[in-house]
Protein backbone atom coordinates (compact mmCIF):
# COMPACT_ATOMS: atom_id res chain seq x y z
CA UNK A 1 0.00 0.00 0.00
CA UNK A 2 1.31 3.46 -0.89
CA UNK A 3 0.94 6.12 1.77
CA UNK A 4 0.15 9.71 0.86
CA UNK A 5 3.08 12.05 1.59
CA UNK A 6 0.82 14.58 3.30
CA UNK A 7 -2.46 14.17 5.15
CA UNK A 8 -5.48 15.56 3.31
CA UNK A 9 -6.35 19.15 4.07
CA UNK A 10 -9.52 19.71 6.08
CA UNK A 11 -12.43 21.15 4.19
CA UNK A 12 -12.79 24.84 4.89
CA UNK A 13 -16.08 26.47 5.65
CA UNK A 14 -17.64 28.32 2.73
CA UNK A 15 -16.95 32.02 2.65
CA UNK A 16 -19.79 34.17 3.97
CA UNK A 17 -21.84 35.90 1.26
CA UNK A 18 -20.64 39.34 0.26
CA UNK A 19 -22.68 42.50 0.30
CA UNK A 20 -23.18 42.99 -3.45
CA UNK A 21 -23.30 46.79 -3.34
CA UNK A 22 -20.10 47.05 -1.27
CA UNK A 23 -18.31 44.51 -3.46
CA UNK A 24 -19.30 46.40 -6.63
CA UNK A 25 -18.08 49.68 -5.10
CA UNK A 26 -14.77 48.08 -4.09
CA UNK A 27 -14.27 46.65 -7.58
CA UNK A 28 -15.10 50.02 -9.13
CA UNK A 29 -12.54 51.74 -6.90
CA UNK A 30 -9.89 49.17 -7.86
CA UNK A 31 -10.70 49.67 -11.55
CA UNK A 32 -10.37 53.45 -11.18
CA UNK A 33 -7.02 53.00 -9.45
CA UNK A 34 -5.76 50.63 -12.14
CA UNK A 35 -6.94 52.99 -14.90
CA UNK A 36 -4.88 55.79 -13.35
CA UNK A 37 -1.87 53.50 -13.08
CA UNK A 38 -2.26 52.50 -16.73
CA UNK A 39 -2.42 56.18 -17.69
CA UNK A 40 0.74 56.91 -15.70
CA UNK A 41 2.46 54.01 -17.44
CA UNK A 42 1.55 55.47 -20.84
CA UNK A 43 -1.02 52.85 -21.82
CA UNK A 44 -3.31 54.25 -24.49
CA UNK A 45 -1.12 57.29 -25.17
CA UNK A 46 -1.27 58.60 -28.72
CA UNK A 47 1.51 57.34 -30.96
CA UNK A 48 2.62 58.76 -34.27
CA UNK A 49 2.82 55.29 -35.79
CA UNK A 50 -0.87 54.57 -35.14
CA UNK A 51 -2.11 57.86 -36.56
CA UNK A 52 -5.26 58.23 -34.46
CA UNK A 53 -4.76 61.93 -33.92
CA UNK A 54 -6.97 63.91 -31.57
CA UNK A 55 -9.70 61.24 -31.57
CA UNK A 56 -7.26 58.69 -30.28
CA UNK A 57 -6.33 61.00 -27.40
CA UNK A 58 -9.99 61.70 -26.59
CA UNK A 59 -10.99 58.04 -26.29
CA UNK A 60 -7.83 56.64 -24.67
CA UNK A 61 -9.36 57.04 -21.19
CA UNK A 62 -12.27 54.79 -22.20
CA UNK A 63 -9.84 52.13 -23.36
CA UNK A 64 -7.87 52.35 -20.11
CA UNK A 65 -11.05 52.14 -18.03
CA UNK A 66 -12.28 49.05 -19.89
CA UNK A 67 -8.86 47.41 -19.64
CA UNK A 68 -8.76 48.13 -15.90
CA UNK A 69 -12.27 46.71 -15.49
CA UNK A 70 -11.23 43.52 -17.28
CA UNK A 71 -8.20 43.26 -15.03
CA UNK A 72 -10.42 43.53 -11.94
CA UNK A 73 -12.86 40.93 -13.27
CA UNK A 74 -10.01 38.47 -13.77
CA UNK A 75 -8.70 38.88 -10.24
CA UNK A 76 -7.05 42.28 -10.25
CA UNK A 77 -4.32 43.03 -7.76
CA UNK A 78 -6.32 42.27 -4.62
CA UNK A 79 -7.13 45.87 -3.85
CA UNK A 80 -10.89 45.29 -4.15
CA UNK A 81 -10.78 42.73 -1.33
CA UNK A 82 -8.97 45.17 0.97
CA UNK A 83 -11.35 47.98 0.05
CA UNK A 84 -14.37 45.72 0.58
CA UNK A 85 -13.22 44.79 4.08
CA UNK A 86 -12.62 48.46 4.92
CA UNK A 87 -16.03 49.48 3.56
CA UNK A 88 -17.71 46.64 5.44
CA UNK A 89 -16.01 47.67 8.69
CA UNK A 90 -17.07 51.29 8.17
CA UNK A 91 -20.64 50.23 7.54
CA UNK A 92 -20.79 48.14 10.74
CA UNK A 93 -19.33 51.01 12.79
CA UNK A 94 -21.89 53.49 11.44
CA UNK A 95 -24.92 51.51 12.27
Amino acid sequence: MIAAPFPPLPLSAPAPPRDAALWAAAQDLEAAFLAEMLAAAGFGAARDSFGGGVGEEQFASFLRREQAGAMVQSGGIGLAETLYEALKETRTQDG
